[in-house]
């Protein structure tokens, strides 16, 4: 065999080693198979005279965007953690996104692994990974915490009085006029062609253009993992008989000293990348402050199937529909969601970026070496397979195009804009007049 027919049934010997290092970290036996799809999805054929660099792309979802990068930065292997085929395909056309995106990939010779599940079962992965995080410790003191109150509604309430004022304001002014469009530049040629906008107060508060979680400065987290003040087990342990200990879906954890529900809140912050917000859910006869929780059921994703009916006073996940959440509370559980794919992307960048950089640069020495073996002993011509072979280079990167669907929104210039949880001494130092 000539390496001209190796382009055309075979991959890249550095895709090889990837999927070897993928699978060795995260078995594809720990997977769920009932509905789950893991492994190499797609196969690009090598060709070594157009050959990729030998970089690894992360990323949750793989998108159109995450595609175009790939392309740009001519990555040999997407690692996309979330399957980006699901069920089984009759075509594969471009009228098709996922399939435009693989058949753009393949073109240019750039394999596809999802590992998903198998992630999440794995000791040390997403499952773990969340769990370190509300069971970790930040440097500086927890201190005592508590909601606002009442203060709640009167800050709110002088906000409507001042929004209702605004729009009673002249129409030549400004700001706080009713007449000018937050959205457009108000010094824009066009805008003195515009006809004067309808009476509409509520377009006197502006929104933030959307935000997400950041996970480019890894100092920011400063949770410190610990593991004296708790227990930890798979809610679903994996049925695999060569399952390493620790293995299956979901965590339970379990603490040994009752933490506040503040605290906690404040971890998930800290640890996913501090996002500007994210949904919380309590029994309405309840105070956030007043909260203490002695156990966390954890899934990442959408965590309706791993939890339900699981006995623990928070659910943190990354999705719950409405009436999972409204069981939940009704049964006085709490629950933390952060949309879905925020529960999982913080990882990438925390845990898999590492252990896989580690994992495939030995994977791929082992590789190169019985590639070598192999062309001396069988003779081969190596025309334009040297450079492959000799190159002992590996880059794991996390995408910088990949994101949530969703973003929080943020009401801007108004009275209020949330109601702060202060610490206790903080409150007092308040009432006493700051003294």
């Amino acid at each position: 065999m000539s390496y001209s027919s190796y382009t055309t049934d075979k991959a890249s010997p550095f895709t090889r080693a990837v999927v070897s290092a993928v699978r060795k970290l995260y078995p594809e036996n720990l997977a769920d198979k009932s509905f789950d799809n893991t492994g190499l999805l797609l196969e690009a054929p090598f060709d070594p005279i157009r050959r990729q660099m030998n970089s690894v792309l992360l990323t949750i979802d793989l998108t159109k965007a995450v595609a175009d990068e790939a392309i740009d930065r001519k990555d040999c292997v997407v690692v996309a953690y979330h399957p980006i085929i699901f069920r089984g395909l009759k075509s594969l056309t471009l009228a098709d996104t996922q399939q435009q995106s693989l058949l753009r990939l393949a073109l240019e010779g750039i394999s596809v692994y999802c590992p998903h599940t198998a992630v999440d079962a794995a000791p040390g992965g997403l499952g773990d990974w969340l769990a370190d995080i509300v069971t970790g410790k930040l440097s500086e003191p927890e201190p005592e915490t508590h909601t606002a109150g009442a203060e709640a509604a009167s800050l709110e309430n002088q906000a409507d009085d001042s929004t209702t004022a605004a729009s009673k304001g002249s129409p030549n002014e400004s700001k706080g006029s009713s007449s000018t469009e937050p959205f457009v530049d108000a010094n824009s040629s066009n805008e003195a062609l515009r006809p004067p906008l309808p009476q509409r107060p509520f377009l006197q508060r502006q929104y933030s253009k959307p935000t997400y979680p950041s996970h480019s400065k890894p100092a920011d987290n400063d949770l410190v993992p610990s593991k004296a003040n708790h227990s930890r087990t798979a809610i679903h342990p994996s049925s695999w008989s060569s399952a390493p200990q620790g293995s299956g879906m979901g965590r339970l954890v379990t603490f040994s000293d009752p933490q506040p529900l503040t605290h906690l809140i404040e971890r998930i912050a800290r640890g996913v990348g501090s996002p500007k917000g994210f949904p919380v859910a309590i029994p309405q006869s309840r105070s956030v402050e007043d909260i203490i929780i002695r156990s966390v059921a954890i899934c990442a994703g959408s965590g309706a199937s791993v939890l339900r009916d699981v006995d623990a006073d928070l659910y943190f996940t990354g999705e719950l529909s409405h009436h999972e959440a409204l069981a939940a509370t009704e049964k006085g559980r709490c629950v933390v969601t952060l949309f879905h794919s925020n529960s999982e992307r913080g990882f990438l960048h925390g845990v898999l970026r590492q252990k896989l950089t580690v994992e495939l640069k030995k994977e791929w020495e082992r590789v190169r070496k019985e590639e070598q073996q192999r062309v001396e002993k069988e003779g081969e011509d190596m025309e334009g397979f040297e450079d492959a072979l000799e190159d002992d280079t590996v880059e794991v990167d996390v995408s910088e195009r990949d994101r949530d669907p969703f973003g929080i929104v943020i009401l801007q210039g108004s009275e209020v804009e949330g109601i702060a949880v202060k610490g206790k001494d903080e409150d007092e130092m308040e009432s006493n007049g700051g003294n």
